[in-house]
């Protein structure tokens, strides 16, 4: 039986023309090969599986190579090529810096480099996930990094430039690796399954692509496990099945139930995602993503953005048609927020229900309040659709039944055109609104007027006709004096920061009285005290307010006593403890 040999492994690159998806990269290096201008080190950095290791050794090859070709690749005929591919070059040497990250390794590269190559023209080393070495390593390693012996040529690999020190990466040429598109991905699978004899389906594919996440390696590895789940016929299904993926259906269900505001519907689905094993989490996380790239479909000059097969791009081109750019903001605004406070919610499935609820509610147009991305969050009613059917727009309002005059008054309910109810009460108050509301609109039926910016008395002709001699409260009282504080003037706003902590208070019905910390405060007041008085006249409808300023007296301080003073005075109130404490030899503490 032959050995098999994983498609990662089998299908290497063993030529630049070979290498997928960095083409920028392999350019560079043939022409370096091809003119002979090469630097004596190297550091390729970029995510896993993306080709670095291999390039070094493609590298490392081309330059030793006795007859390169005209576009800078290995002949593959010559003794240097042929010992390279036998695995038993002395020339190249491959050091794992993950499990060889000490001083004493480094100084054992530095002996060999004191020895000149036999075959070939360079002594090449490589060492892989460099950013392992420890710092006495790294400081070890740096004067032999920037002056080798001309014959030596470092090629360092890493996936993490950020942990290497700025000495290393100043001494090198530095090779950014890309992740590998969905569409390279893609292709290199197909040519893999093509020379292996495996039957697909494109989209099957495409789910191997972005499960990869721009890691060939990692692509080819989940290529070999689903080849071996479907018997060499790799379905859109079977992929689905074996990789536990949720289906990207799904996701487009979502949406369209959202846009249809199908909350119950929504709930339904939700619940059968969960029930197959599914995260709720992973669940907000693919709808975002998924909403992400039917905002990017929107526009041809960002269809480019997705990273996906031909086919689903097309189904995205079709929803972004049908969902309207205000709804995948505030959702995206939604499900993002969701996300952030998922890992500290005690009640995950709840705050995953929520969050879906006001997705589908944004484009419910018969409700006052939005249902998406404000403050404060209220979600709409889930049923007003059926309301609707059972309560069709001509139907004749009702008329609550009449009250006995010894009964308390109940709320009475009335209904708009629109048929949403409110509650009101026998004086006209509806029920419902906010705290604000509800208090302006009691002042205002009391008062007759309408509130008027400003401190002073208004020119309004409606407050003529409002009494001269009315009650009031103490609540009445201050709360007048915190509007008066509201309306002042801009440049009498640092009055009224101080006229806010005072208290007015009532001694004589109708007088005022208002305390005064200091005298500076008690001159300033004094100054707009005649407007103060009209003020509160006006709003408080009694012409025979009158307000005294009284300076705060200085209370007596009291002082603060020691235990041991504590003890003393109570000793001289009552013999009777000094008695106990001289009997028991008690001491203070």
């Amino acid at each position: 039986m032959e050995e098999y040999i994983v498609s990662a492994r089998k299908y290497r690159p063993s030529n630049f023309d070979s290498v997928v998806g960095q083409s920028a990269l392999t350019t560079t290096l043939k022409n370096a090969v091809k003119s002979g201008k090469l630097a004596h080190a190297y550091l390729f950095c970029g995510p896993r599986g993306v080709g670095k290791t291999t390039c070094a050794r493609i590298f490392a090859k081309a330059i030793n190579c006795q007859h390169p070709t005209a576009d800078g690749e290995a002949c593959n005929e010559c003794e240097s090529c042929q010992s390279f591919n036998d695995q038993r070059s002395l020339n190249i040497f491959e050091l794992d810096a993950a499990s060889n990250n000490s001083v004493e390794h480094i100084k054992k590269i530095m002996e060999q480099t004191r020895i000149p190559p036999q075959i070939g023209r360079y002594k090449v080393f490589i060492i892989d996930e460099v950013h392992m070495l420890s710092t006495a390593a790294f400081n070890a390693f740096l004067k032999t990094l920037e002056e080798p012996p001309s014959y030596v040529i470092f090629i360092l690999a890493t996936t993490e430039k950020q942990k290497i020190l700025p000495t290393i990466l100043s001494r090198c040429q530095i090779y950014d690796f890309d992740r590998m598109t969905v569409g390279n991905t893609i292709a290199h699978l197909k040519s893999v399954a093509d020379k292996e004899g495996i039957k697909y389906e494109e989209e099957a594919l495409a789910v191997i692509a972005e499960k990869a996440d721009g890691g060939m390696r990692d692509a080819l590895s989940i290529f070999d496990q689903v080849a071996s789940f479907s018997q060499g016929n790799i379905t859109y299904e079977k992929v689905i099945e074996d990789l536990n993926v949720l289906d990207s259906d799904n996701y487009f269900r979502f949406v369209e139930l959202s846009l249809q505001n199908k909350v119950s519907d929504v709930m339904l689905l939700l619940n059968n995602i969960i029930s197959k094993g599914f995260d709720p989490g992973q669940c907000i996380g693919g709808l975002a993503q998924h909403i992400r790239n039917v905002l990017m479909a929107k526009d041809p000059a960002t269809l480019p953005l997705l990273e996906t097969s031909e086919g689903i791009r097309q189904r995205y081109q079709q929803q972004a048609i049908q969902a309207p750019t205000t709804f995948l903001y505030q959702a995206l605004r939604l499900l993002n927020q969701c996300d952030i406070n998922y890992r500290n919610s005690g009640n995950k499935r709840l705050l995953v229900e929520l969050t879906l609820i006001e997705v589908a509610q944004i484009t419910q147009s018969d409700d006052s309040v939005p249902g998406a991305g404000r403050k404060p969050r209220r979600l709409k009613s889930l049923f007003h659709q059926i309301i609707r059917q059972s309560r069709p727009i001509t139907e004749a309002p009702q008329v609550a039944p009449a009250v006995k005059s010894d009964e308390k008054t109940a709320p009475s309910i009335k209904y708009d055109p629109n048929n949403r109810p409110k509650l009101t009460t026998d004086n006209g108050m509806e029920i419902g609104l906010s705290w604000k509301n509800i208090r302006e609109q009691a002042h205002r039926k009391k008062n007759k007027i309408s509130l008027v910016p400003g401190m002073l008395a208004p020119t309004d002709p409606n407050i003529k006709k409002i009494g001269t001699n009315c009650d009031f409260s103490q609540h009445d009282v201050e709360f007048q004096w915190m509007s008066m504080c509201n309306r002042m003037p801009q440049q009498l706003s640092g009055i009224a920061a101080r006229m806010k902590n005072m208290n007015p208070v009532i001694t004589d019905f109708p007088h005022l009285e208002v305390e005064v910390d200091n005298q500076i405060q008690l001159d300033q007041i004094t100054s707009i005290k005649g407007s103060i008085v009209k003020t509160l006249k006006l709003y408080l409808q009694n012409e025979n307010i009158t307000l005294d300023l009284r300076l705060n007296e200085k209370r007596e301080t009291v002082k603060i006593l020691t235990r041991r003073e504590q003890y003393e005075m109570l000793s001289q109130q009552n013999s009777a403890i000094s008695k106990l404490s001289s009997l028991l030899d008690l001491e203070l503490a």
